[in-house]
C-alpha cells in the first residue's frame, strides 16, 4: 500500500510542479540557452532502483566537456567549471528541477537516497550497496538535508576521496534509517524540511524531529568539521565516539 501511495503522490506532485514551475523552467531555458556554452541539459548515469543505471536529467551548471578538469567527479564551493548561471542554479536548486521528468518516468522518487554514480556507489560499503536502491532514488532525502553543504566540507580538504569515502559512509547509515523508519508522514516531513533548509540553510530541525538519526561515530576530520557546526547551531545532543 504505502508503495502504491508513494507512487501516486509523486506522479501527482510532479505533474503538478512542472505545470507551476513551467515559467521558471522555461526562463532557466531562455537563459542557459544564450549564456556560457549554450548547453540546456545535463545528462549523466546513475545509479538507481534494484542498482538498474539511469540518466539522470539537470540544468546544465558547469563548462561543457569538464568532468574530469582538476579534480575531476568532486564539486567544490567556487569551482572554476561552475558558470556564473550555474552558481544561482546550484545554491537555488533549480537546476534539479528537470529531475521531475525523471520522477515522471519512474526513475526516481521524491523522497529517497539520491542516485550516485557508478564511482560514488562504490565507495559504499557492500552490505549499503546490496540495501541502498531497494527503494527509488529520490529528489531528496535525509543524506541530501545533512549534508546539503558538502561542498563547503571538500572545499577545506585537502583529501577529497577520503573525506568523500568518510562523507558516503555516514549518507549509506543515514539512508538505511530511512528504509527502517520510510512512511508517508516521514515522506512529507522530509519534503518540508528540504524546502525550508533551502531558506534557512544553517537550520538542524531534522535533528530535533528526527530524534533517532544516526550520528557520526568515528573521530575524525569529518565529525571535527560536523561537530563543530552542531556547537555553533547549538545543538546540545551527546555524541559517541570509538564504536
Amino acid at each position: 500500500m504505502y508503495n502504491f501511495t508513494k507512487r501516486t503522490i509523486d506522479v501527482a506532485f510532479a505533474v503538478t510542479f512542472l505545470v507551476i514551475s513551467l515559467p521558471v523552467f522555461l526562463l532557466v531555458v531562455i537563459l542557459l540557452s544564450i549564456s556560457g556554452d549554450k548547453e540546456i541539459f545535463y545528462f549523466q548515469e546513475r545509479i538507481g532502483f534494484k542498482n538498474k543505471k539511469f540518466y539522470i536529467l539537470k540544468f546544465a551548471t558547469m563548462l561543457k566537456n569538464c568532468d574530469y578538469r582538476g579534480i575531476g567527479q568532486f564539486t567544490l564551493a567556487n569551482d572554476p567549471r561552475i558558470t556564473t548561471l550555474g552558481r544561482i542554479l546550484r545554491k537555488t536548486k533549480l537546476n534539479e528541477l528537470p529531475q521531475l521528468i525523471n520522477i515522471l518516468r519512474g526513475d526516481m522518487s521524491l523522497v529517497g537516497p539520491r542516485p550516485l554514480t557508478l564511482d560514488g556507489f562504490k565507495r559504499y560499503s557492500k552490505e549499503v550497496q546490496r540495501r541502498i536502491y531497494n527503494l527509488r532514488p529520490g529528489l531528496t532525502g535525509v543524506g541530501s538535508i545533512i549534508f546539503r553543504d558538502e561542498v563547503r566540507l571538500l572545499d577545506n580538504c585537502s583529501d577529497y576521496e577520503t573525506l568523500y569515502r568518510k562523507i558516503n559512509a555516514h549518507k549509506g547509515k543515514l539512508e538505511i534509517w530511512y528504509q527502517s523508519n520510510r512512511g508517508i508522514r516521514v515522506d512529507f516531513t522530509i519534503l518540508f524540511l528540504t524546502g525550508f533548509s533551502i531558506f534557512f540553510p544553517n537550520q538542524t530541525m531534522i535533528y530535533k524531529v528526527f530524534k533517532n538519526l544516526p550520528l557520526l561515530q568515528d573521530e575524525d576530520e569529518l565529525n571535527l568539521h560536523v561537530r563543530q557546526i552542531a556547537k555553533k547551531r547549538q545543538i546540545h545532543r551527546k555524541v559517541e565516539f570509538g564504536i
